[in-house]
């Protein structure tokens, strides 16, 4: 799985001041104050619950910031799930550069390898029933990049990432438009982009289909109408079910035909992983 940071270089730099800035505006009072300039120290960060890492490199960028000579061993790929106790990576140098990155380092590496675990749980459900995990739209602003790479390290393919790359018509589309078919219609006459029409009911289903709709979105279907719907497509046009989905439904979504899941809850409700930073030497 590729690990290709999701920022660019010149992002990955903004983005580091910009949070350093928030958490350590004017200097960091208490390490300042109680830490000696030269000291040094090695410490490592350990995973206490089995997770999927995602963002170790972006986390490592905090501490390079602050000390340009730090010496970091990553010990846990990118996308790789590990257990309880192992080290994802080691840190040594200016003592007080890595106490000052510590927070912000520990923030985006927990929370985004807590989006990564929980999509990999979702992607376990489905793994061999031809079904593909999605994310969704549902994230921070401003966070939608690194989210959806935290996505991609658990196992879930990247729906759209905006409002720009793809189209998407949706119930309140529908009612503005005039119907599914002018929708559609107006869409064609204005856009090259796919198509992908937002069906709650077998009805819309029929007519997405006979509108030339290139995808369809069948939202909080019941199983019994999913498999209907999948029958109507026929294969000829890929189906995503989308709505309410946990771990338990997930499974039984997926042997109903549809091609895609989306489950927004991977990137809006993902728990952050515990994860710490502990001490290995110091020294002067």
């Amino acid at each position: 799985m590729s690990g290709a940071s999701p920022l660019t270089g010149e992002e990955l730099d903004a983005f580091i001041e910009a949070v350093l800035e928030e958490d350590v505006g004017a200097g960091d009072a208490t390490t300042e104050a109680c830490i000696d300039q030269d000291a040094a120290f090695s410490v490592a960060m350990v995973a206490r619950q089995t997770m999927v890492v995602a963002g170790a490199d972006i986390a490592a960028a905090f501490f390079r910031k602050l000390d340009p000579d730090v010496k970091i061993e990553n010990l846990a790929g990118e996308g790789s799930q590990i257990k309880a106790g192992r080290q994802i990576m080691t840190i040594s140098g200016k003592a007080r550069a890595i106490l000052t990155a510590e927070r912000s380092a520990l923030n985006l590496i927990q929370h985004l390898s807590g989006i990564a675990t929980l999509t990999w749980r979702y992607a376990i459900e489905i793994d061999g029933t031809g079904a593909t995990l999605l994310d969704t739209r549902k994230t921070l602003p401003l966070y939608r990049d690194l989210a959806k790479y935290a996505t991609r390290m658990g196992g879930a393919r990247n729906h759209r990432m905006g409002l720009y790359d793809a189209v998407m018509i949706k119930d309140n589309h529908i009612v503005a438009a005039g119907g599914i078919a002018a929708a559609v219609q107006a869409v064609r006459a204005k856009s090259s982009l796919a198509i992908q029409v937002e069906c709650d009911t077998l009805d819309q289903v029929k007519e997405a289909i006979e509108a030339g709709a290139d995808s369809l979105l069948l939202d909080n279907m019941s199983l019994e109408d999913l498999r209907t719907a999948a029958a109507l497509a026929g294969k000829k046009i890929p189906l995503e079910a989308s709505g309410g989905v946990t771990l338990k439904t997930i499974g039984a979504i997926a042997e109903t035909g549809v091609d895609y899941i989306s489950v927004g809850r991977i990137t809006q409700s993902a728990p952050a992983v515990d994860i710490g930073l502990d001490y290995l030497t110091a020294k002067k």
